[in-house]
């Protein structure tokens, strides 16, 4: 009998809505789970006739699922202090990619690779806008956020040593190649990538016995314009003055932030850290700018700004998160492991700095839970069991009368 498909359709729904409610409570636990609801509508019905007054007299065909709606509402956010993790406040999506594949997340449990590369649990590379030199291009491609290293752009070349009367001086090898009168240490001096430009400090006597230097630099592989001054010693041998007009770096590495301010420091007349005696002239220089210099700790702000710490207290921005907004959060697809996909009814993700055009703001150290409600699921829980139990119970009644019309027929 075709009556048999209706109480059969409400099993099916049933079933769903059991397959549901157990996926909800299984993920009670899940970092950035959202909670999915089923909603259902009625089948086709037939009209076989209509009555008195004219009306269709229509039988019912049974139930289906008409939509699986996930509840986007913001979990509970549980202070974890990893620096690593992040939680949205507010709407949007971390975004994330593993390989080719784009995808977005809530769940904020990230780590970081042997790279330095903030990462999710499995692998996936969360991205963000870079920072050069300290300056986030939130114009820029996304790219993966690293935190584990980052150049130091040289500010500072700090000279200590002494000076002998009548003699001159160089800190580092020739500027040019052949130019005789190297010293014994290198002067470096490192741009915004990290490339390494070497150089010369040049220290001139104004005259014999006058405790009067001047001072000139030159650099490999940039101009330099500046890097000039004196230097003015008492008769026992200590700076009493100095004048300094600091380097600016012109011509540097492509993409390197370019001119470079870079100061020479002789310490001050009160600490000063260079002397004039009768000790032979040596001079050594160090920088406050390297290649790549690891990151103690960092932290990330609420607009997603990835603050890092170096180990001599120095601080730098090393890149932003970016958060990704969509018209319809109901059209993207769950991917499991916590990330979603989009579709053609999500629509394209608009990506941007949290806090701005209605996305979220960033917590650092701290992860979004499951927004599951345990007493609605279970109250859920119940009503499928009962609407399973009822359509059961039908099927078994249309099981009976069918019996007997055969046993009439017999």
């Amino acid at each position: 009998m075709g009556a048999f498909s209706t109480p059969l359709s409400g099993l099916n729904a049933a079933q769903g809505q059991l397959q549901s409610v157990s996926n909800n409570l299984a993920n009670i636990d899940t970092d950035g789970y959202k909670d999915q609801t089923l909603t259902f509508s009625d089948l086709f019905a037939q009209t076989g006739a209509t009555n008195g007054a004219g009306d269709p007299i229509q039988t019912g065909s049974g139930v289906a699922v008409s939509a699986t709606d996930s509840n986007f509402a913001e979990g509970t956010l549980n202070a974890t202090g990893v620096s690593s993790n992040m939680a949205i406040s507010g709407n949007g999506f971390f975004v994330v990619q593993s390989g080719s594949q784009v995808a977005y997340t809530r769940a904020g449990d990230f780590t970081t690779n042997t790279a330095g590369q903030i990462t999710s649990p499995s692998g996936a590379l969360v991205l963000g806008y870079p920072a050069v030199n300290g300056v986030v291009s939130s114009g820029a491609a996304l790219q993966p956020l690293q935190v584990g290293s980052a150049p130091a752009a040289s500010t500072t070349v700090d000279i200590s040593g002494n000076l002998n009367t009548g003699t001159a001086a160089v800190v580092g090898p020739p500027a040019v190649p052949g130019v005789a009168g190297a010293g014994t240490s290198s002067i470096a001096v490192y741009d915004s990538l990290g490339n390494k430009y070497a150089g010369t400090v040049t220290f001139t006597e104004t005259a014999p016995g006058s405790n009067s230097w001047t001072y000139s630099t030159a650099v490999n592989g940039a101009t330099v314009a500046g890097g000039t001054g004196t230097l003015t010693f008492s008769a026992t041998g200590v700076m009493t003055d100095t004048t300094a007009v600091p380097m600016t770096l012109t011509g540097l590495a492509t993409g390197a932030t370019s001119p470079q301010t870079v100061a020479l420091s002789f310490g001050t007349v009160a600490n000063p850290t260079i002397t004039q005696t009768s000790a032979a002239s040596a001079t050594t220089a160090t920088t406050d700018g390297s290649l790549t210099e690891q990151i103690a700790s960092y932290a990330v702000g609420t607009d997603g700004t990835i603050t890092g710490t170096f180990a001599n207290g120095n601080t730098t921005v090393v890149g932003q998160v970016a958060v990704a907004s969509f018209a319809n959060v109901q059209g993207l697809v769950d991917i499991g492991g916590n990330n979603y996909q989009t579709t053609l009814s999500s629509g394209a993700p608009v990506t941007g700095v949290p806090g701005t055009n209605g996305a979220g703001t960033i917590i650092g150290g701290d992860v979004e839970g499951s927004n599951v409600d345990i007493a609605s699921e279970f109250a859920k829980l119940i009503v499928a069991q009962q609407a399973y139990s009822a359509s059961a119970k039908a099927i078994t009644t249309f099981n009976s009368v069918s019996q007997a019309t055969l046993a009439m027929i017999q």
